[in-house]
């Protein structure tokens, strides 16, 4: 990764608008986007297809570092994601994904073996970056640095909200245990645990429309890099 690119880095808990903030605003700069979350979603989705036992974390590394994957937009604008050929933007985005996710994203071997494909995302003119530890430890001298968060019952609502409008079907009060839990497991593991850089700006969106996180971040975002 070049010093030179400018990278902005969000990162924050599961709900907290991350993912739909980080895209608004690379594209409205016409920047690189990366999805550090899709990533460990696809390792696991690819752990279960491949009938891998949960645990087995060298087997899973293996599989991040060697799966071949492609992000893409359909003709709506909506994201669409391809592992080993096949489209599966559908089940990425299911919460047994994110659960799987938050127990691979635990492992330091498939830490490891997505680090240097992450940094690769750092092309010109600039990338966004969005996940857990993009500012604490994939992109440590990155320019600007967001925590987005909001309150635990603002994130159920919106991420229940998000599933209903994909045709998915989950209760607020389960979805309610599940985020608090992946909040446990991700500011509790060893390794990269989910914390703000000590350098970001910590934003709480609650009660925010998606529009006013963006403009503030793109404020930020003029300040910083002119």
């Amino acid at each position: 990764m070049s010093e030179e690119v400018p990278v902005i880095a969000i990162d924050g808990p599961s709900g907290s608008g991350k993912g739909t903030v980080s895209r608004a605003v690379a594209q409205a700069l016409g920047w690189h986007f990366l999805d550090s979350g899709a990533l460990y979603r696809l390792v696991a989705l690819h752990g279960v297809a491949q009938g891998l036992d949960p645990s087995d974390e060298p087997a899973h590394a293996r599989l991040a570092e060697n799966m071949r994957i492609r992000f893409g937009t359909r003709p709506d604008g909506s994201e669409q994601v391809f592992l080993e050929g096949a489209d599966v933007t559908r089940e990425l985005r299911s919460e047994a994904a994110g659960s799987a996710a938050s127990r691979v994203a635990a492992m330091p071997a498939v830490r490891n073996s997505l680090f240097s494909r992450q940094q690769r995302f750092a092309e010109a003119p600039g990338l966004v970056a969005d996940g857990r530890d993009m500012g604490t430890i994939v992109f440590p001298h990155a320019r600007l640095k967001i925590f987005l968060t909001a309150t635990p019952e603002e994130r159920a609502r919106r991420r229940h909200k998000q599933l209903k409008d994909k045709g998915l079907d989950v209760s607020l009060p389960a979805l309610s245990r599940e985020i608090a839990e992946r909040d446990a497991r991700d500011a509790g593991r060893k390794v990269a645990p989910l914390k703000a850089a000590a350098d970001a700006v910590v934003l709480d969106s609650t009660g925010l429309e998606v529009e006013e996180v963006v403009a503030r971040v793109l404020r930020l975002a003029r300040e910083r890099f002119g």
